[in-house]
């Protein structure tokens, strides 16, 4: 059983996949995300540190709207386009997640106009399940 995690104010894209999906009533899929503005769907620029910031409070926002927070988030999955900036994203991201912190992987990629893209992985708590 799967269910599309509902963003309030978001309005539905044209692309073909859910920011969120909750599966068996108990765990979070989180789509890639990036620096974009959830409500038009368009680029944030910035510096790298602003468009992980924005990147981060994204996932955060579709775990909220599913019911879950980042002290749920298991697995997380951080694209970069220049590892140079692995340091700068490390930083950003213990403002996000605390210890234990999630498994995680980091790779370099292409992306199409931004510096960082991130998914992740939660299980709900019992309590919201």
């Amino acid at each position: 059983m799967r269910k599309q995690v509902q963003v309030p104010g978001v309005t539905k894209w044209a692309l073909p996949f859910s920011l969120g999906i909750v599966a068996e009533g108990r765990y979070v899929f989180v789509a890639g995300q990036g620096p974009l503005d959830l409500k038009t769907g368009k680029v944030v620029p910035g510096m790298f540190e602003e468009q992980a910031a924005l990147t981060f409070e994204n996932v955060k926002t579709i775990l909220e709207a599913a019911g879950a927070s980042t002290k749920d988030v298991v697995k997380v999955n951080v694209y970069l386009t220049d590892l140079a900036n692995f340091q700068a994203m490390n930083a950003v991201y213990r403002r996000h997640f605390s210890e234990p912190y999630p498994a995680r992987t980091t790779v370099q990629v292409g992306l199409l106009g931004i510096m960082i893209e991130v998914d992740a992985i939660a299980c709900l708590p019992q309590r919201r399940r």
